[in-house]
């Protein structure tokens, strides 16, 4: 046996155990785990911290309805000591006491708007949790597209990086034949490098992109982990219009406004009424030296200086401020829904354009550019060309992609549900 054929052999063995320890060392690794969109918006729900401020607003809210039912405590008041008649002096001492009840009777309206304002307040607080919800989930349905595309970004690099090899192989191979110079081989290895750049880029993104979206879980992801799923399309017709009309209705924010505006009218009753006074009967037993009664009565504060004008304007500004609060939002929402779905037509029109021919166009371009390059038909800076135009046009296609589901969950949130 020759050297060069023993040599030959040691090489394919040592590879055969490297590459058996490679696929050892992968198995022993754990891969990362994927999550679904789904999985990751009930994470979120569940870890999120703006959730549960909104759930404590609800229970707050709760605590003030329950007060809202009480009725006024009544007020005990006794008192005690030693007294004796003197004049005429009998000799006659004992202990003289006091013993009184008072109970406010509160105004029956005063009571019910007071009640009714709480129940607006509940419900209200019911709305914005409601409203955490829908902007906590297009928070994460936005990230969730954006890591997508990151990872789309990072996979088209590291597939780049493969072909411009390939072509360094072709080149060198093609000098050593004296088919090419020395210099195709440095704008070879340039592009090398360039494509290898953009995989750090690519890959840097990923991991911004993924630490946004792992945020919004309070962590819940890890630092390894993939995602499972893919772009979002649009197959109906929107209409702007016919969406505003039912975000008007149905969406959290403007519910939780329009709550608003009864509590605040409530607010209003309620103040109003608290100008009739607050009746108090009183109960009393006293007894003294030579003297026991027992008494009973009213007391009724007088609202002759100040019947509570400052109280009413504040509760009426109040409701002001809530109407034209409400009246701003439905603007910036039918706003918000024609700029979305304008973003969304422009999106189904690019993609139309990337599957009805540009995708094709591109990929046959450059399988072209390969086979004259492979045939010696086509120069180096041909073939680059014609694969940086196909690798910028997965890229587009894919960002194109990630706009569209990006522009349905921002209408989403505008119109308060899936349109």
């Amino acid at each position: 046996m020759s050297l060069h054929v023993l040599f030959v052999t040691l090489m394919a063995a040592m590879s055969v155990h490297l590459n058996h320890f490679s696929t050892m060392a992968d198995a022993a690794e754990p891969a990362p785990e994927a999550y679904s969109l789904d999985q990751i918006l009930v994470l979120a729900m569940e870890r999120n911290p703006t959730l549960a401020s909104a759930e404590g607003l609800v229970r707050q809210h709760l605590g003030q309805q329950i007060a809202a039912t009480a009725y006024p405590n009544p007020s005990v008041s006794i008192s005690a000591g030693r007294g004796s008649i003197r004049d005429p002096s009998t000799g006659v001492a004992v202990t003289e006491r006091t013993f009184t009840v008072e109970q406010p009777l509160e105004w029956v309206g005063k009571r019910q708007a007071r009640q009714e304002a709480a129940q607006a307040g509940v419900a209200g607080a019911s709305a914005a949790l409601d409203e955490a919800r829908l902007s906590l989930a297009a928070d994460v349905k936005v990230a969730f597209y954006q890591v997508l595309y990151a990872q789309r970004d990072a996979d088209l690099a590291a597939q780049n990086v493969t072909t411009v090899e390939e072509v360094l192989r072709t080149v060198k191979a093609r000098v050593a034949a004296g088919e090419a110079t020395s210099f195709d081989t440095m704008k070879a290895d340039v592009e090398v490098q360039k494509a290898q750049k953009e995989v750090a880029r690519a890959r840097n993104t990923l991991i911004v992109a993924k630490a946004r979206l792992n945020t919004l879980t309070s962590g819940a992801l890890g630092t390894q982990f993939s995602l499972r799923g893919e772009f979002r399309s649009v197959t109906q017709n929107i209409d702007p219009a016919r969406l505003a009309s039912q975000a008007l209705e149905e969406h959290p924010t403007m519910r939780r406004l329009s709550k608003l505006i009864e509590q605040a009218d409530h607010s209003v009753r309620y103040e109003r009424a608290s100008r009739v006074p607050t009746v108090s009967i009183q109960g009393s037993y006293h007894r003294e030296a030579g003297d026991e009664s027992l008494t009973a009565g009213l007391s009724v504060p007088l609202p002759l200086w100040y019947r509570r004008q400052g109280e009413i304007e504040s509760a009426l500004g109040a409701q002001y401020r809530a109407e034209a609060e409400r009246r701003r939002t439905h603007n910036d929402l039918a706003q918000a829904i024609t700029q979305h779905a304008q973003e969304v037509r422009t999106a189904q029109d690019q993609l139309q354009v990337f599957e009805t021919g540009l995708l094709k166009q591109a990929e046959r371009t450059l399988a072209v550019a390969r086979t004259s390059f492979r045939q010696g038909a086509a120069s180096l800076l041909e073939v680059l060309d014609a694969q940086r135009v196909y690798r910028q046009t997965l890229l587009e296609y894919a960002q194109v992609r990630a706009d569209l589901s990006i522009a349905l969950v921002r209408l989403e949130r505008a119109v308060g549900a899936p349109p």
